[in-house]
């Protein structure tokens, strides 16, 4: 009788095992590819790769709830109360956080000591919100809208914490543009992963997509507490704040009873970020305007569901496709690089206004996308060039920081404009015109004086 068991069982494990083989294979050979891919360029020695990944579950778990939230507030209502309720979203978080965001960076400025904790408490901190709004995403309560504030504003602080943390993660041989541009396109991969993930969670209700962005950020919180120790070091770091004064002395620091003083960083990265502002600006505005815009009054003869998607997928290939271009412009310098995508993106912007169409307003997101990714890289490598190593990590934290506020503006902008098309578009061009005057005279002044240390985008 034992030997018949033993017999019978004998198949029974190697088909298991064959069927775990077959399944785990693939699954195997992806792992060991991703692995590889974050790895290179010695990431993986200097723990970049563990950033890199952390940043793929940040940016999936982020997706889950904006599907959940995008199905709940936006989707799911008739279009007279959608952009009501939108507004009350806007109003409940995004005018809180206008007032925060200008304190976040400061106030993280201050955590050199903790920056993995900063970014495992703000993975926590959105992982329990989630879980407490799957309880009211049903009903769309007013107790909805302050969570999603919470989600935000832990958001941001993990967007500058990360910012800060790249140069202390930058491998010998890597420039520090081009592995933000790393980090980058993880997290656009990720959100592609995730939105399909998150849509069919969805389908069986609307808190499941929550239940799985919880589950993400855990993983996130984890991750983040692995991030090598070095992550944690402020050795010789100060503080920074953005102005146009190159020649202003550093204050005396290191004085008994005196706090280290606040340093210039140049009139190359405050024109840079005044550009940048002005296409982030486009972005919000372009994401809430359009929202409504295509859901009213879609384009092209297609269902607003296929217009918004038109749109939605040229942004996000017009920004992965920026991100990855900036390897290749190597040698063109940054300040340039930064005048030319304003110029393109107003031109696109005036075009869509004179001719309003769905061809024109998708290669205008497509061209916002693309301006948006080579302006960030280019300014990151302004940060590279003109900051001292003291204060660059600082200077990401208050760059992402006024960045982040730049996109709240524009999208206020777009949610209280009367929708019609060409009103819109001309509004699109007027953000990148007001950041093309106040940037572009400095900008190309500056490229004209050079620097004794020539900048790389990538």
């Amino acid at each position: 009788m034992a030997r018949t068991v033993t017999a019978g069982r004998g198949p029974a494990r190697r088909a298991g095992r064959a069927l775990a083989r077959g399944v785990g294979g693939p699954a195997g050979a992806l792992r060991r590819r991703i692995r590889r891919t974050t790895h290179a360029g010695g990431a993986g020695e200097s723990g970049l790769a563990k950033l890199i990944e952390l940043h793929a579950v940040n940016s999936a778990g982020d997706m889950m709830i904006t599907v959940a939230l995008a199905s709940t507030v936006f989707f799911s209502v008739p279009s007279g109360e959608a952009r009501g309720r939108v507004a009350l979203y806007l109003l409940v978080t995004m005018a809180p956080f206008a007032l925060l965001a200008p304190v976040i960076g400061p106030l993280l400025d201050r955590l050199q000591h903790g920056r993995r904790a900063a970014m495992a408490m703000a993975m926590m901190a959105r992982a329990v919100l989630a879980w407490t709004m799957a309880g009211v995403i049903s009903t769309a309560g007013l107790g909805l809208y302050p969570a999603a504030l919470g989600v935000l504003v832990a958001s941001k602080a993990y967007g500058v914490v990360r910012s800060a943390v790249v140069p202390r993660l930058l491998p010998g041989r890597t420039t520090l543009v081009k592995a933000n541009s790393r980090v980058t396109l993880s997290g656009l991969l990720a959100t592609a992963v995730a939105a399909p993930v998150a849509a069919g969670l969805n389908m069986i209700g609307p808190q499941w997509p929550l239940y799985g962005a919880f589950a993400v950020f855990i993983c996130g919180a984890l991750l983040s507490l692995s991030l090598p120790g070095k992550v944690d070091s402020a050795r010789g770091e100060e503080r920074v704040r953005l102005s146009a004064d190159e020649e202003a002395p550093p204050e005396p620091s290191g004085i008994p009873g005196r706090k280290p003083g606040l340093l210039g960083v140049g009139s190359s990265v405050l024109h840079a970020l005044q550009g940048n502002g002005g296409l982030r600006s486009l972005s919000g505005f372009l994401t809430m305007f359009l929202a409504f815009m295509m859901r009213e009054h879609p384009l092209g003869g297609l269902t607003p569901a296929m217009s918004l998607g038109v749109v939605g997928v040229a942004a996000g290939v017009g920004n992965a496709f920026g991100t990855a271009l900036g390897a290749w412009l190597k040698a063109r310098g940054p300040e340039v690089i930064i005048a030319t995508v304003l110029i393109c993106a107003l031109s696109a912007a005036t075009i869509a206004a004179g001719w309003y169409s769905l061809i024109t307003v998708a290669t205008l997101t497509a061209v916002a996308g693309i301006s948006q990714a080579l302006a960030k890289l280019s300014l990151d490598a302004l940060i590279q060039r003109d900051v001292p190593e003291l204060v660059r990590t600082s200077a990401f934290a208050r760059s992402e920081t006024a960045l982040q506020l730049s996109w709240v503006v524009g999208g206020g902008l777009g949610i209280l404009l009367p929708l019609n098309g060409p009103l819109g578009m001309s509004c699109a061009a007027g953000l990148v015109m007001a950041a093309f005057l106040v940037s572009v005279r400095g900008l190309v002044g500056a490229a004209r004086r050079g620097s004794t240390a020539r900048a790389r985008v990538a």
